[in-house]
């Protein structure tokens, strides 16, 4: 289709003039020299300025011009670009700049099948439906002969991750585009409504590091047997930085030191080796709060460290432009520390829509510290190995597998599934891993064997200060209620809300001191492993998975205060089970708990790991992709034409898979006080109003929460605005001010058993 030589624009305002519209000519040439500048850090920059020209060369359409100019129309403009790419450049390079084109707005489509949730349209439908235009004066594409990604080189037909690689680097090429897009169509706006942009930081991490190495000197000032280890710990790691980009692992026990360490590490190997930004990667929501206070403080720059998950509260900040500046970096990473969830990062990796993928371009020349990375999901284990070997071999990333209790990932170790890792490609960054853990072994575990609940209530009862773990909800509560009149008695289950739970770990922290040191006994889920720095004399742990165990051990003489704190690890015979997916891994613990005089011993925990991989040999890759099962397996069988169900792969990958809905709590102590459900009544945004209902709610599945609803215990707040997107719990009798919701309330309303 020819194009008229009249002039032709991206963005309109408000002026009838046509005086400050963005001619498309302008808005092309900016977005490929931004996506040009973000496609290079991976060795792609011409693929970056390629489809940076083409993205919206569809806004040429005289239907779309007159929907600029007023007219009410439904006319798209991102398949024509994807079509001159596809038909004029031709071959797999056509096609997947294609992808990326076609999706910029929508999301990455399928190659040819629709998805179950139908949008976006396939591919090969959006080609067809999309005239062939020809290109704007002034718009000419760079030659992509000889221009091979490093990712894409050395490529054979017969590569077991041919697909998984072009897949791969067609996610981060759309990044670069998506990214690009919103940036130049952001800084348009911004400077024809005289608005200063609250993008950015001026720090780098060359900035940081003076204030990181104040305060890591004074390590070296802090007596004690422990934490002289962790300063010898702390130079080791730091002399390895000088080592080549690629992957790591620092496998050091609990209590280590290996979060300041694993940062410090970062901040060296990225300065030496000119990369861009530290990615602090957990797999609790619970402690990426502790984790990134921890680095403001060490790095002396709140600015410089993002804050990055489901909870953060940017309306909490003093400051609105701070507020503002930090919710704008979230949306594509543009800090050089960021702190964020395993949820966040893998379920960003495998996503489709631009929104979650416009930051993982900055994954490239990043170092990325996976914390507790035994604690990936098994049913994903696969897709996330092979991103992660994908960033270190292609994308100029450093990743360190970050964990107390290794997992083993190693193909020498048994691991059989194409994913696993090389131990020559996986270097060790603790000194001496097995004497680390003689050096840093704090306590004895013991096998308790079973014990009933009134038995372990005696035991409580008994002992001034202990910790009490267990693998179910209810049971917590039942046996809190056993020992409810014991002085310091605690309980601490996701069934209480944020602020509950942040109010009772200061109160067991300040029981726990030392210099004056009360009575404080907690019954609590695993959720108190994620990183406390609590320290007990004596833990008890339901018997469950070794690296859970490990954990809990960490809890205990954490400071080395003792000559050996005690741990038992005790099976119970009370009636209530771990929930479903946690049940092997406590059957294999036991099983490793029998065979093992030390259980969390290097020997012992890399068995546990063999037995739990052997176990589940079809079982890591369990994402239901359309059809097939398996990711990985979806894009094998994805065929020569490249099509790639990037649609159904973002539908299906998803780490946590419970169904799970919020209930807002509404009650003046723990939950969302009267005086801020007023000031939100007005409110006209959902996602600051969600923000700020989060340290207020409880998740409970669907048909508990509906349930609620029907029997008057809840009601929907604002729904005709909003829909049925805010619960509020208005029974305050179901919410207990020591336990959290009380399920037994919600089984008098007619509710099943909730467990886990």
């Amino acid at each position: 289709m020819h194009i008229s030589d009249r002039e032709l624009f991206a963005h309109s305002t408000k002026k009838s003039d046509l005086s400050d519209w963005e001619p498309l000519e302008a808005h092309l040439l900016a977005v490929a020299i931004r996506s040009k500048e973000f496609a290079a850090s991976f060795g792609a920059g011409n693929w970056g300025e390629i489809v940076g020209l083409l993205h919206d060369l569809g806004k040429a359409k005289p239907a779309f011009q007159a929907k600029l100019r007023g007219e009410k129309n439904s006319e798209p403009h991102s398949g024509e670009g994807a079509r001159y790419a596809h038909d004029q450049l031709g071959g797999p390079a056509g096609k997947l700049l294609a992808y990326s084109i076609a999706g910029h707005h929508a999301g990455l489509p399928n190659g040819s099948l629709f998805s179950s949730g139908r949008p976006p349209t396939p591919l090969g439908e959006r080609l067809k439906q999309s005239p062939l235009l020809e290109l704007p004066d002034g718009v000419e594409l760079p030659c992509l002969e000889g221009c091979i990604p490093k990712s894409l080189q050395g490529m054979k037909p017969a590569d077991h991750f041919m697909a998984f690689k072009l897949h791969f680097f067609t996610r981060m090429l759309f990044s670069a585009l998506a990214d690009a897009d919103f940036l130049e169509t952001e800084r348009f706006y911004d400077a024809v409504e005289n608005r200063e942009s609250l993008r950015g930081t001026t720090a780098t991490l060359a900035d940081l590091a003076p204030a990181l190495e104040a305060h890591l000197a004074r390590f070296d000032a802090e007596k004690g047997d422990v934490n002289q280890l962790r300063a010898k710990i702390l130079s080791h790691v730091r002399k390895c930085a000088a080592q080549t980009p690629g992957l790591f692992s620092l496998a050091v026990p609990t209590g280590g030191g290996k979060t300041l360490a694993s940062l410090a590490f970062a901040l060296d190997h990225a300065r030496r080796h000119g990369l861009n930004r530290v990615i602090y990667v957990i797999p609790y929501t619970s402690i990426v709060e502790q984790t990134a206070d921890v680095f403001r403080n060490a790095l002396g720059d709140k600015d410089a460290v993002l804050e990055h998950h489901s909870s953060f509260d940017w309306d909490e900040l003093d400051d609105p432009d701070e507020a503002e500046g930090l919710r704008l970096a979230a949306q594509n990473w543009d800090r050089p520390v960021v702190v964020t969830t395993a949820v966040q990062f893998f379920e960003s990796l495998y996503a489709n829509r631009p929104s979650k993928c416009r930051k993982l371009h900055r994954l490239a020349k990043s170092v990325i510290i996976l914390d507790e990375a035994q604690t990936l999901p098994l049913r994903l284990l696969r897709p996330c190995l092979a991103a992660i070997t994908e960033l270190t071999k292609g994308y100029g990333a450093s990743v360190v597998l970050c964990t107390a209790t290794q997992p083993a990932l190693l193909k020498e170790d048994g691991f059989s599934h194409p994913e696993g890792l090389a131990k020559a490609a996986v270097r060790e960054l603790a000194p001496d891993p097995p004497r680390l853990y003689e050096a840093l072994r704090r306590v004895r575990v013991k096998d308790a064997g079973v014990i009933s609940d009134a038995e372990l209530a005696r035991k409580i009862a008994d002992t001034q200060q202990v910790l009490v773990i267990l693998n179910n909800r209810r049971h917590v509560r039942e046996l809190f209620e056993n020992i409810r009149g014991l002085d310091g008695a605690v309980h601490l289950t996701t069934n209480m809300t944020a602020a509950h739970r942040r109010a009772v770990l200061a109160q067991i922290r300040q029981r726990l001191n030392p210099k004056a040191p009360r009575p404080v006994r907690v019954i609590a889920t695993s959720l108190i492993e994620a990183g406390g720095d609590v320290d007990f004399p004596v833990v008890w742990r339901e018997v469950a998975g070794i690296d859970s165990i490990a954990q809990a051990a960490g809890r205990c003489n954490r400071e080395g205060k003792l000559d050996k704190g005690e741990v038992f690890v005790f099976c119970s015979d009370s009636a209530h089970k771990p929930p479903a997916d946690l049940q092997q891994f406590a059957e294999i613990g036991a099983k490793i708990l029998a065979r093992h005089d030390d259980p969390l011993s290097l020997e012992a925990v890399r068995d546990y790991f063999k037995q739990l991989y052997w176990n589940r040999d079809q079982g890591m890759d369990m994402a239901q992709v359309g059809a097939v099962t398996g990711i990985m397996r979806a894009l094998s069988q994805s065929g020569n034409q490249f099509d790639f169900p990037f649609a159904d792969i973002a539908q299906a990958f998803r780490i946590i898979e419970d169904g799970s809905v919020p209930l807002i709590i509404q009650d003046d102590e723990w939950g969302v006080p009267g005086g801020l459900l007023e000031e939100l009544r007005f409110n006209p945004h959902a996602g600051s109003i969600a923000r700020q209902f989060q340290p207020y709610q409880v998740q409970i599945r669907m048909r508990f929460r509906n349930e609620l609803l029907g029997k008057g215990a809840a009601k929907i707040w604002r729904g005709e605005e909003f829909g049925e997107q805010f619960v509020l719990l208005t029974n305050t009798d179901i919410y207990d001010a020591e336990a959290g919701l009380r399920m037994s309330e919600l089984q008098d309303l007619g509710f099943m058993e909730v467990r886990g």
